[in-house]
């Protein structure tokens, strides 16, 4: 994390790293007890995170006039 202005900044895509490894732990947990419905719900995170942190390791596209 680094400062700007006093504000701590988290580290984007490295938190959604983070969060799609453990919703895809949670996921599979859910899965061998049968809880299916919180299964899916913790995939779709798992997937949004992975969407998320692969936005933020995208280089930036010059932008056109």
């Amino acid at each position: 994390m680094s400062s700007e202005n006093g504000r701590i900044i988290p580290d984007t895509r490295g938190t959604a790293v983070y969060i799609a490894s453990l919703a895809e732990e949670l996921a599979r947990l859910a899965k061998r007890n049968n809880l299916d419905m919180l299964a899916y719900i913790l995939e779709m995170a798992r997937l949004e995170a992975d969407q998320i942190s692969r936005r933020w390791s995208a280089p930036e596209s010059p932008s056109r006039p």
